[in-house]
């Protein structure tokens, strides 16, 4: 990044020196004219750096292995800007033989070492994990709207907040929240039949019990039902209210324009700081939901907080627990819970639209799961009584709908890509990476690499977490343990989903029994197909960039309210 501060202090002194004639037979231009001419040269010297003389020339990572076909500017910069994030590294990952690091230019011919091998993301999340940490473009960009929370702290801070919220995100406590998913999955699989019957009842030429629904929609507005209660004890009825501010404020931010895509380009160049200042529509969007969704949350707190001081306190959500510990102070409680909603509800959202899609795709998968479900779970139209809720034993003892969670999950991640820049001069398997480095983490191809996962790593198959492996025959192994620990990968780096390490996703247990209970529900009520099975074909998918993956225009499924259940 162009060192503005000190190339401006040179450009007054130079500036001051020329315009003020004490060079002897020198031209006097104004001082104006000297500052920018000077911050100009200086500026195109950087320029010719780092941008050819650098990655070019001078690099110690220029022997590292990389991708043909790097335009002389901007690298793979264009490759990447035509497909859907990660999808670039799946295929580099496959077909690019390497140790374990991959060099890559980006814009601007920016170096990134795409990190490929179990060995090497150990070193990269676990044993020198504190050496590399988010860019700062990311903790600018969407720190506005996830606060500086668990997920974008760094060093001594992340360690205190981990500490403090792991108790929250404790299975003893997660367990207890089961009933919660559930009873919002009822909820929300009932208001979508009625949406679906109504909508059937209008259209002539529409089934009975048959419409075409956005499932992107519905997710996230049931996965913020189910974080608003579950995490911090207040229900947003946004499955009711499709209009819920909430729901409209982040379906604004998360959605992708060609004017975030310029800021986030432009934040290569300059310090992520002046392009939030920039007055720009999007910087005032995300301004303006920033200060609501910040306002909601300590309202929550206030209210939390006042029932502790009355001894009332008795909710089970992580927010009383976070409370009751103790360690945040009121500003980062805040910070807490703008990370838990918007991350929380957007992956887990962003998993069920691939599940839906997956699952209509593969109508024999579906089949079974429905079987499963309905052999093991209560109806979602049955009374809300004490026999209409599930367990945590109800969930975790259904082989297949778990192996089904864990291969969407592996196959469409929520989070296709996260970075990290190394801090300081540091090694990865023994290649020295310099300050500043940016380094790639990228689930969707880690999940889908052939030498982690075997010749069919790139075929959707939940059997792949269910079955008995040599070794696990040989040594007498129950093969429901081999399944839910590593689906028959060599390494349990080959699965990134949630990442590993100190910096590993705190609510994996929460995002996983919410994920099982939605789509049980999901499934156990619904035949889904592909609205457009053409259009659909997952090779020509537009997928949408952003903090995750989606289609750029929607999950339209064709659902049908079956009964018997």
């Amino acid at each position: 990044m162009f060192p503005f501060r000190l190339a401006s202090v040179v450009s007054i002194g130079g500036a001051y020196l020329l315009s003020s004639g004490r060079i002897p037979q020198w031209p006097q231009p104004g001082f104006l004219a000297a500052f920018a001419a000077l911050l100009g040269l200086q500026f195109f010297a950087w320029a010719v750096y780092v941008v050819i003389l650098w990655p070019k020339l001078l690099s110690p990572l220029r022997s590292l292995p990389e991708p043909t076909g790097n335009s002389w500017f901007m690298g793979q910069f264009n490759a990447i800007r035509r497909h859907p994030t990660g999808t670039p590294m799946l295929e580099w990952i496959n077909s690019i033989p390497n140790n374990g690091l991959i060099r890559y230019l980006g814009p601007f011919n920016f170096e990134r070492i795409f990190v490929t091998s179990p060995k090497a993301l150990a070193e990269v999340l676990v044993t020198k994990n504190y050496d590399f940490v988010k860019p700062d473009q990311i903790r600018y960009s969407i720190g506005r709207i996830l606060g500086i929370g668990i997920l974008l702290a760094e060093g001594d801070d992340h360690k205190a907040q981990r500490r403090n919220l792991l108790p929250a995100f404790a299975f003893r406590h997660i367990k207890d929240l089961y009933p919660v998913f559930w009873g919002k999955a009822r909820e929300g699989v009932q208001a979508l039949t009625e949406h679906i019957m109504q909508d059937a009842a209008q259209s002539p030429d529409s089934e009975k019990q048959t419409a075409v629904v956005e499932a992107g929609n519905w997710a996230s507005r049931m996965t913020l039902d189910i974080i608003g209660v579950a995490g911090l004890g207040r229900d947003f009825d946004a499955i009711k209210n499709p209009n819920n501010r909430l729901t409209q404020a982040y379906g604004h931010v998360f959605r992708p324009s060609g004017q975030a895509r310029f800021l986030q380009l432009l934040s290569v160049l300059i310090s992520p700081k002046i392009v939030n200042w920039l007055p720009v529509k999007r910087n005032e969007d995300i301004g303006v939901a920033a200060r609501m969704i910040r306002a909601e949350c300590a309202d929550i707190i206030k209210e939390k907080k006042q029932k502790l001081a009355q001894k009332e306190l008795t909710d089970v959500d992580i927010l009383s627990v976070a409370i009751e510990s103790g360690g945040f102070t009121d500003e980062n409680l805040v910070d807490q819970l703008m990370t838990f909603l918007a991350a929380g509800h957007e992956t887990t959202a962003s998993a069920m639209t691939w599940a839906v899609y997956l699952l209509s795709k593969y109508p024999e998968v579906q089949a079974r799961l429905r079987a499963e479900v309905r052999e093991h779970l209560p109806s979602v139209s049955s009374s809300g009584d004490g026999s209409s809720t599930v367990s945590s034993f109800d969930i975790d003892r259904m082989l297949y709908l778990n192996a089904v969670c864990n291969e969407i999950l592996r196959y469409f991640g929520p989070v296709p890509l996260t970075l990290r820049k190394a801090v300081c001069d540091t090694t990865i398997q023994g290649q020295f990476v310099p300050k500043g480095t940016q380094i790639m983490l990228v689930p969707w191809a880690i999940n889908r690499s052939e030498a982690l996962w075997g010749a069919d790593a790139l075929a959707f198959d939940p059997e792949r977490w269910m079955r008995r492996s040599d070794a696990d025959a040989d040594a007498g192994a129950d093969s429901k343990q081999h399944n839910a620990a590593s689906g028959g990968a060599t390494s349990n780096y080959a699965f990134m989903t949630f990442l590993h390490g100190p910096r590993s996703c705190i609510g994996q247990s929460f995002a996983k029994a919410e994920f099982a209970c939605l789509l049980a529900a999901w499934v156990g009520r619904f035949g889904m197909e592909l609205h457009n099975k053409e259009e659909m074909d997952e090779s020509k998918i537009e997928i949408r960039g952003g903090v995750t993956a989606r289609p750029a225009r929607g999950m339209y499924i064709k659902m049908t309210v079956l009964d018997g259940w």
